[in-house]
């Protein structure tokens, strides 16, 4: 039995996917613990290329269970929308399980997240505007639907007084319209019934895989800095992507795990506002985003580029415990003359070696480099370690030896076969 957890170790957008695809052979279960369909994973197989939002990477395999852990919001609608979509593409999905204890995300959430996000002005927060962090506040508030109860008579009329209550809200406080409650509980009754077959205690499915001794794998969306607690909020999303939210939002214990394996470009990217020390503009950051094709999967907005920062890994490093790094698009430095590291910051006249919880002591903060020779030569066909050239070795060296964590896996391209494996983890 061996449990590990994928964990992004950046803004998100690190690559999950593919990592979790390329892992998800070499495991039993795989299983998704937090987030909504505010988060995407890019999967190319292949000539085929897949995105998904709810549905774990896991899926491609006719041999895997997938689950949906009770750490997730649920739309009901683009659930099915992804599933269909498999479908019709040959993925078949008999092998998915919900979590009776996951929430289901309505459509009032969705108005009321773009109600909330246009009400903020020139203070946006760059929500997906999907309704996620809405359905995590009915979490919170003990007010949520979750999936078992769809097993139960009597939930259209709890999710009536639900939608009564979000009406008086848009009303009153926004002033937009809100929803006739007898339509959404018609748009969710089909939902509903598809649901059922799915929906299980996934905790309970999992101890018993555990017990066998199977091989889990526990997937997150975004990444440690959107980690509602520990990233850099309000910037943040509404779950937690580290590591400890693997156990909350799947209900399997912390002395199951062992090993947690963060994912990281090696460069760096961010999606919406917020602080970003290491960011490039102009020509620069156009030449990144066009190379690595920085566009996000959920929303298609391009994404701010930069050098990788260090001081921010070491800070994912030490909130998830990682026991080792997968630094995925390598190969979209492989034309850069010099490359850089950000090693610590500067902040007036003093050197910050540690990532502040402050964001006015963010933005305030320039990056301190370390700059080494590029290696300009094609990395995308390289399988093994030692055929890389030796600059890129030596960049990702400096970066383990910087955070203090080993590089176990290296991506140099999008594809399954395009990954460089150091050490295996399972």
């Amino acid at each position: 039995m061996s449990c590990v957890v994928i964990v992004g170790a950046q803004w998100g957008d690190e690559g999950k996917g593919k990592v979790t695809d390329y892992l998800a052979s070499r495991a039993d279960v795989v299983v998704r613990y937090q987030g909504g369909n505010n988060a995407g994973h890019t999967v190319v197989i292949g000539s085929q290329e897949f995105r998904l939002h709810l549905i774990p990477s896991g899926i491609f395999y006719p041999d895997k269970v997938c689950i949906i852990g009770n750490g997730l919001v649920v739309d009901p609608e683009v659930l099915f929308q992804e599933l269909d979509g498999l479908l019709a593409r040959g993925v078949k999905n008999g092998r998915l399980c919900i979590s009776d204890r996951a929430h289901i995300l309505l459509p009032c959430h969705k108005r009321l997240d773009e109600a909330q996000e246009d009400a903020r002005g020139n203070q946006k927060i760059g929500t997906t505007r999907r309704g996620i962090g809405p359905a995590y506040v009915d979490k919170v508030s003990r007010v949520g639907l979750r999936t078992g109860e769809l097993l139960e008579p009597g939930w259209e009329d709890y999710v009536s007084q639900l939608v009564e209550q979000k009406n008086a809200v848009f009303e009153k406080l926004y002033g937009v319209p809100g929803f006739d409650p007898a339509e959404i509980v018609v748009w969710l009754k089909p939902y509903a019934e598809r649901m059922r077959p799915f929906i299980t205690d996934t905790s309970l499915l999992l101890s018993r895989y555990l017990a066998e001794g199977r091989h889990v794998l526990f997937e997150g969306a975004q990444g440690t800095l959107l980690d509602l607690d520990h990233g850099t909020y309000p910037f943040v999303t509404a779950s937690s992507p580290a590591a400890g939210g693997a156990c909350t939002g799947s209900g399997v214990g912390p002395t199951a795990i062992d090993r947690v394996l963060g994912v990281c470009k090696a460069y760096l990217t961010r999606v919406g506002e917020g602080p970003f020390p290491t960011e490039l503009m102009g020509v620069d950051c156009e030449d990144l985003r066009q190379r690595g094709m920085e566009f996000g999967t959920t929303t298609g907005r391009p994404r701010r580029c930069g050098w990788l920062d260090l001081v921010m890994l070491r800070y994912a490093a030490r909130i998830n415990g990682l026991s080792g790094l997968i630094i995925t698009k390598l190969d979209v430095l492989d034309h850069m003359p010099k490359v850089r590291l950000c090693t610590a910051y500067r902040r007036g006249g003093e050197v910050l070696k540690e990532f502040p919880a402050s964001l006015r002591v963010l933005r305030e903060c320039e990056p301190v480099y370390e700059e080494l020779d590029g290696w300009q030569q094609d990395t995308s066909g390289i399988r093994r370690y030692e055929d890389l050239p030796e600059a890129a070795r030596r960049y990702l060296q400096r970066i383990s030896e910087i955070t203090g964590v080993p590089v176990v896996m290296v991506s140099v391209g999008p594809d399954r076969e395009q990954t460089i494996v150091l050490q295996e983890v399972f």
